[in-house]
């Protein structure tokens, strides 16, 4: 995403309006995400995410690359919200309770740690698999091509393709059975 948001700056700077509406469409979610936790009020986080956007416009020439785009823009929505803060545009001020009652629709540190836990030893079980199985699983599910894309790149016929990942997900899931699942993780094929 770096190298994205890197090139899209050069665009901008050499007049490309399409690369500007790129770097919008880009960061623009996550920018208005952040400021909606910071000023607990949508139509401010709408109003903020607009004047960050603006001040990236007028930051745009001397942005030196020293920082990653992200944190550059970050750091811009955060100094947004400090003006505005300080100015006395707050609205009401949200409870404790009021916070716990909304829930992220995001995972939370402690799934996303136990999601890459399960990952690693789900990739190591995988690591075990016969080669022709581990290396199919590898082209189909991690390098996501197409059962006729890793056929060709295999050199067998697509029905061999598809015989190697039914063998391999039963053997994977015996093998997660035999080694115990972790609490909230599915054995489903997605996870591969």
């Amino acid at each position: 995403m770096q190298t994205q948001s890197q090139d899209l700056i050069e665009r901008i700077r050499r007049g490309e309006q399409v690369a500007a509406v790129d770097l919008v469409d880009m960061y623009y979610e996550r920018i208005y995400a952040f400021l909606r936790r910071l000023s607990a009020n949508e139509a401010d986080a709408a109003d903020l995410t607009q004047r960050t956007f603006g001040r990236v416009w007028e930051s745009l020439a001397t942005f030196s690359g020293k920082s990653a785009v992200g944190s550059w823009i970050h750091s811009i929505a955060y100094h947004t919200y400090v003006d505005w803060f300080r100015s006395n545009h707050r609205t009401e001020v949200r409870a404790t309770d009021w916070w716990a009652e909304r829930v992220s629709a995001e995972a939370g540190p402690d799934e996303i740690a136990s999601r890459n836990d399960s990952a690693a030893n789900l990739y190591a079980a995988v690591d075990r698999l016969p080669p022709e199985q581990r290396d199919t699983i590898h082209l189909h599910y991690y390098q996501e091509l197409t059962l006729q894309e890793t056929a060709d790149a295999m050199g067998v016929a697509t029905s061999t393709v598809k015989y190697r990942l039914r063998q391999a997900l039963s053997e994977l899931q015996e093998k997660v059975k035999s080694e115990g699942v972790p609490e909230g993780w599915s054995t489903t094929a997605k996870h591969i």
